[in-house]
């Protein structure tokens, strides 16, 4: 089941869907996106990434209702991608992100953040959601503090960059109640 369209101040998130491949490999394949990302994510990024994570990924697992995935876009420029936000249904990783450089430190992933974390407390009817990240990553950690979140873990992990240092923050959905 395709998860519907968010919508929040100032972005719509739209679900991913194949058609959104090129303006992923455009956005996407930049050293200060994908650095923190986990080593699963090739690199260099080859000319069919997007084409391939979307078809054999992503929407495989929107249908099998494993994953949830939208593109970001601005209220004020709908047509332009300017990055990704999913929920999985997998132990201690169940949000990931990423925002073309264009559009990082405006608080737009804060926003994004927090209309995927109650579709996936309030529609999903999930209790607890965890979010795994490479500890050097200040910005993401950020994102996690001003949300409520608290750090309940801790290891090592490869991550497109190297092995690091993996954080894993947490917040229930009565925490999260509570703090709306």
């Amino acid at each position: 089941m395709t998860p519907p369209t968010l919508y929040t101040q100032r972005l719509i998130l739209r679900p991913l869907e194949l058609a959104d491949a090129e303006a992923i490999q455009q956005q996407f394949p930049h050293w200060e996106v994908v650095r923190y990302l986990n080593a699963r994510v090739p690199w260099p990024y080859p000319a069919d990434g997007a084409l391939s994570y979307l078809r054999d990924i992503a929407l495989p697992a929107i249908a099998r209702g494993e994953e949830w995935h939208w593109s970001i876009r601005l209220n004020s420029a709908p047509v332009q991608l300017i990055g990704n936000i999913s929920l999985m249904d997998e132990a201690d990783n169940n949000r990931g992100f990423w925002l073309g450089p264009a559009w990082q430190g405006q608080g737009y992933m804060s926003e994004a953040c927090a209309a995927v974390t109650e579709y996936w407390f309030e529609v999903l009817g999930r209790d607890v959601l965890r979010v795994p990240k490479a500890a050097p990553n200040l910005a993401s950690r950020r994102i996690s503090e001003r949300a409520g979140m608290r750090l309940v873990g801790s290891d090592e992990d490869d991550f497109v960059c190297e092995r690091l240092p993996r954080e894993i923050w947490e917040i229930t959905r009565e925490q999260w109640r509570r703090l709306r």
